[in-house]
C-alpha cells in the first residue's frame, strides 16, 4: 500500500475551518451572513447552471453505496455516438452549455477510448466539457485535455482509509491512495480545474469536512493556477438500499458550506439536484456558487425522459430549468449558462510542484 500524504493528517491545513463546524460556537445566522457577504464580494449575485449526462452504467467496482456498482441486478447500456449527439442537443434546446460527462469506473466497454470520443463528440456543441469518471494517468488526461475536456470532478468518497476499505469491495476504486493522488494527475495533464467532495453519510461528518478541507488547502497551496470547486453530496436513495451510517441533516450541511466559503472565498461551491428546492434555493446567494439543474441520473435520459432506465441516485429537486431559473431570479441572483471559453490547454501545475 502506498504511504498516504502527510497533508492528510496535517492540522493546521484545517485549523480555521474547525472552529466554524463546532455546533453552538458561533451562531449558524452569523455563519450565514459572512458567508453571504464573501460570496456577493468574491462572485456577485451570479450561479453558474450545469448539467449531468451519464454516458454509461457499466461499472468494474463495487461500491457499497452506488446504484451502478457491478452486483447490481440492473441492465446495463452506454451511449452511442448518435445517441449522445440527440442527448447534447436536447440539453441545448433546454439552454445548457456546461455539461458533465459521467461514467462509472473503466471497463473493456466504457473505457478511455470511449471517454475521448465522447468529449470530442460534446466539445463540437457544448462550450464547456467536464468529466466525472475513472482515475486516469498524466499522459490520458493530456489526451483527454486536447479532445476538448476542461475539467475533472473525483470525489473521494470517504476520506477515512478505514470505512474507505470496507465500502469499496472489490474493483479498482478500492485504491484509496490512487483516487488520492488523481486530481494532481489530471492538473499535471492539462485539464485546468477539478472539483473534490465527500459523499457525507458514509464517515463522521465533522471530520470528514477538516479532512476534505486539507484536501482543498493542499490543491489550493500546490496547484495554485487551476480552478478548484467543492461539492457537498449526501446520500439518496439507491439501486442497493443503502443506508447512511452517518446521517447528514440540513442545519450541518448549511454550516459545512458557510464554512467552506468562509474559510476558501475564491473556491466555487456546488449544490447538486440531490438536495431539495427549499434547501438549493436558500443556499444559492450564501455561499453557493455553482449548480446542477434538470438533472437525469439515468443513461441518457434527456431526449426521451419517458424511456429512464435504472438511476444512480434519486433526484430532490426535480424542477425545470425555466422553474429553477425563475426561483434564483426572485432572489435578484442571475442564472450563468456559460461563464468562460477555454483558452489554454497546457498544464496548470508542473512536475514537482506538489
Amino acid at each position: 500500500m502506498k504511504r498516504l500524504p502527510g497533508w492528510l493528517s496535517d492540522e493546521p491545513l484545517s485549523a480555521d475551518i474547525a472552529p466554524l463546524l463546532e455546533e453552538g460556537r458561533i451562531p449558524l445566522e452569523q455563519l450565514a451572513a459572512e458567508a453571504r457577504d464573501t460570496t456577493l464580494r468574491r462572485f456577485g449575485r451570479i450561479v453558474s447552471l450545469y448539467a449531468p449526462l451519464y454516458l454509461s452504467n457499466f461499472c468494474s467496482s463495487g461500491c457499497a453505496y452506488c446504484g451502478f456498482a457491478s452486483d447490481r441486478k440492473t441492465p446495463r447500456r452506454a451511449l452511442e455516438p448518435d445517441e449522445i449527439d440527440r442527448e447534447l442537443a436536447a440539453m441545448r434546446r433546454l439552454g445548457i452549455g456546461d455539461v458533465l460527462l459521467l461514467t462509472g469506473e473503466r471497463t473493456s466497454t466504457v473505457g478511455f477510448g470511449y471517454l475521448c470520443r465522447a468529449v470530442e463528440v460534446a466539445a463540437r456543441v457544448m462550450p464547456r466539457v467536464t468529466v466525472e469518471a475513472f482515475p486516469m494517468t498524466v499522459a490520458e488526461y493530456r489526451t483527454l485535455a486536447e479532445c476538448g475536456c476542461s475539467g475533472i470532478t473525483i470525489y473521494q468518497e470517504t476520506y477515512d482509509p478505514g470505512r474507505y476499505g470496507e465500502l469499496h469491495r472489490w474493483g479498482p476504486k478500492r485504491d484509496f491512495a490512487e483516487r488520492l493522488e488523481t486530481p494532481e494527475r489530471a492538473l499535471l495533464g492539462g485539464i485546468k480545474s477539478v472539483g473534490v467532495g465527500a459523499l457525507l453519510g458514509l464517515s463522521e461528518p465533522v471530520a470528514e469536512a477538516l479532512a476534505l478541507a486539507r484536501h482543498v488547502r493542499h490543491l489550493c497551496r500546490t496547484c495554485w493556477k487551476a480552478g478548484i470547486s467543492v461539492s457537498f453530496p449526501r446520500i439518496r436513495p439507491q439501486e442497493g438500499g443503502y443506508q447512511p451510517a452517518f446521517p447528514v441533516d440540513d442545519r450541518f450541511l448549511a454550516r459545512m458550506i458557510f464554512a467552506f466559503r468562509i474559510g476558501f472565498p475564491d473556491v466555487d461551491l456546488v449544490l447538486s439536484t440531490r438536495e431539495t428546492p427549499v434547501f438549493r434555493d436558500g443556499m444559492a446567494g450564501l455561499g453557493i456558487t455553482r449548480m446542477s439543474i434538470a438533472s437525469r441520473t439515468t443513461v441518457g435520459g434527456y431526449h426521451h425522459a419517458e424511456d429512464a432506465g435504472t438511476t444512480q441516485f434519486e433526484v430532490s429537486d426535480d424542477r425545470s430549468a425555466e422553474e429553477f431559473c425563475r426561483a434564483l431570479r426572485a432572489k435578484e441572483i442571475e442564472p450563468v449558462f456559460k461563464n468562460w471559453d477555454p483558452v489554454f490547454n497546457g498544464p496548470t501545475m508542473q512536475e514537482g510542484e506538489a
